[in-house]
């Protein structure tokens, strides 16, 4: 089995992936939406229309894993501030205010739950204001929901055959112990974080990226396949092209699987997978880059289902989303014609 062989089946069995699939097993339950929201279930958040006319109102919630919030309940407070205005900026909206939902049977955990947001909320200059508490709990659990606005959309659900796919990341941070999550933003200073998050709705307002989605727990390609079944459309990555963080080896030196693994399957405090354009992708590349902020050109949306990989002379089939759906967010998908 080759090495990409390798990182592929591991993807497809990893938790990230398996979360993201029991979507498709939800969203049937939904019923429909059309007339209500601007764009169908599947998407970073929900989006309504603005009633002042300008644009539209997004809503985000997230609820964060039992085992991530008895483990680093502090972390976890910031973590759901942070992985909400994620989904907010991804679809080209700023945050308006952040709500919460918190269960405890620990007075402690609480405490550090409640600060975590806090302080994430003050660092992202994003009001907290209210929710819902139960400090009576067996365990302690928590889900944060943000009301945004966004004058014009990026979505899941606009990615065309012949965009450049463009993985933004910043790589000025550290791991977060042993788990897969690359943190970026604890120990930045506030002011970077409150400008970088608004360089994608500055380019959604600017008409350069209609396209992508923010890097979630399923990992750069976990969600390029939410995007890809979105759209409706299939692509080519190089993953000798992914931006790796700093110290980890090469995708062609020997014995660094689990590394590179980690990095496929890593939830970036700031990382967004965008399909641009090609007259527009290098103008992208650069307001990305003019921040600090790594942004690689690493493959090609292109028609069909399939997304394919390749790694040096390698060459693989990750997923064919007319054989399987991932999420389920997405009509039926085109079949392949008759052999």
């Amino acid at each position: 089995m080759t090495y990409l062989a390798q990182l592929t089946d591991a993807l497809r069995n990893s938790r990230g992936f398996s979360h993201k699939r029991d979507i498709a097993a939800v969203l049937p339950q939904l019923g429909g939406v059309a007339g209500i929201t601007t764009v169908p279930n599947g998407d970073d958040c929900a989006v309504l229309p603005d009633p002042s006319g300008d644009g539209h109102l997004l809503l985000a919630i997230e609820g964060l894993m039992q085992d991530f919030v008895t483990a680093t309940p502090w972390f976890a407070g910031y973590s759901g501030v942070m992985v909400n205005l994620s989904d907010i900026a991804a679809m080209g909206g700023r945050p308006v205010a952040v709500v919460d939902a918190l269960w405890a049977g620990d007075a402690d955990v609480a405490q550090q739950l409640l600060a975590g947001m806090r302080a994430a909320c003050e660092r992202y200059g994003v009001p907290l204001v209210g929710g819902h508490s139960n400090l009576r709990a067996g365990a302690g659990q928590l889900a944060v929901a943000v009301l945004g606005r966004a004058r014009r959309l990026i979505s899941s659900f606009a990615a065309q055959p012949g965009d450049h796919l463009l993985m933004a990341v910043d790589l000025r941070g550290q791991w977060q112990g042993e788990q897969p999550f690359w943190n970026a933003s604890t120990a930045a200073p506030p002011e970077r974080l409150r400008d970088d998050l608004a360089l994608l709705p500055q380019l959604a307002e600017a008409g350069v990226c209609d396209a992508g989605k923010d890097i979630s727990m399923a990992g750069v390609l976990g969600t390029l396949l939410m995007l890809l079944e979105c759209s409706g459309v299939g692509a080519h990555v190089d993953l000798a092209r992914l931006p790796l963080p700093p110290g980890t080896p090469g995708w062609h030196e020997a014995n660094v699987f689990d590394e590179h693994l980690r990095w496929l399957s890593a939830f970036p405090s700031y990382g967004y997978l965008l399909s641009v354009r090609e007259p527009q992708a290098a103008a992208v590349q650069n307001v990305f880059e003019s921040h600090g902020i790594a942004c690689a050109d690493i493959g090609t949306v292109q028609p069909g289902s399939r997304l394919t990989l390749q790694l040096g002379e390698a060459h693989t089939t990750l997923w064919d989303l007319a054989d399987q759906a991932f999420i389920g967010a997405a009509p039926v998908m085109q079949q392949r014609p008759a052999a």
